[in-house]
């Protein structure tokens, strides 16, 4: 009887526990601001992007080679800095795209602190800031990685842009919590829900899920039904072998340069 009690006692400490601390577990701060040029981008400049809150988002900034270009706006995972996708963007750079790279408002000196509405905040400043420059929504790819993929999502429901590009995307944070810690309600637990599932029906623009196989972060199951759930126009990559972070050693670069070469570039350039 008292070890029922000892183990009850026990779980519910650890529900306790998990779920005060959900967001240390799904937010990794990093206070590096690297520099491009140290990742070979040399012509991408390193700024500040404030928010409607008063938040200096750290950025690197790359303007399209010419203004029929589209323009990529890149949201990163839940952990790491731009240094870590500079490989990545380098093939969009390298295409004539412009590119804006954002780290979240938890990352490189910024002093925010993450939550899903503080993350929206920080999406719509990115977006802001790019038609400040002068690009036109229809010029403007949202590329999504992780966790990015659900605030890429929800600006693209929010506003008629170009294009969505979602790199091992998720149904909803409360499902993947679910996943991994499949021993508790995790998913009546989860604050931060970031639910693409829904917002993914309000999307208007073309959208492409590119999704490793053998990802064990995010298992491409939820990418599988996240993609059923996008209206048309669409298009997905599954690919085999691939995992969470090695996408691009399979390809994906050039998957996503041809699609938004047929859902953009021939149109901007009309």
């Amino acid at each position: 009887m008292y070890f029922l009690v000892g183990l009850i006692a026990g779980y519910v400490l650890l529900v306790v526990v998990l779920s005060f601390a959900q967001r240390s577990l799904l937010y990794h701060p990093d206070s590096t601001t690297p520099e491009p040029q140290q990742y070979g981008l040399d012509q991408m400049e390193a700024l500040r992007i404030s928010t409607e809150d008063g938040v200096q988002l750290y950025a690197w900034l790359q303007a399209p080679s010419q203004p029929e270009k589209p323009m990529l706006i890149s949201f990163h995972g839940n952990a790491g800095n731009l240094g870590f996708r500079a490989e990545k963007v380098r093939t969009y750079v390298d295409a004539g795209i412009g590119v804006l790279m954002i780290t979240w408002r938890y990352n490189a000196g910024s002093g925010g602190k993450p939550s899903e509405p503080a993350l929206v905040i920080d999406a719509r400043a990115a977006l802001n800031f790019v038609r400040d420059t002068g690009v036109a929504d229809k010029q403007v790819v949202v590329y999504g990685e992780s966790l990015g993929s659900g605030l890429a999502v929800a600006l693209a429901a929010e506003n008629h842009i170009g294009a969505v590009v979602l790199e091992a995307p998720y149904t909803t944070i409360p499902d993947l919590a679910q996943h991994h810690y499949w021993y508790v309600p995790a998913k009546w637990l989860v604050r931060d829900r970031y639910d693409s599932l829904t917002h993914i029906a309000e999307v208007s623009s073309p959208v492409m899920i590119v999704h490793g196989e053998s990802d064990r972060v995010v298992p491409v199951k939820f990418g599988r039904l996240l993609f059923e759930a996008a209206p048309e126009p669409k298009e997905a990559h599954f690919i085999a072998n691939a995992r969470h972070e090695d996408l691009y050693d399979h390809g994906a670069a050039q998957l996503v340069l041809s699609f938004i070469e047929r859902h953009l570039e021939h149109r901007l350039e009309k």
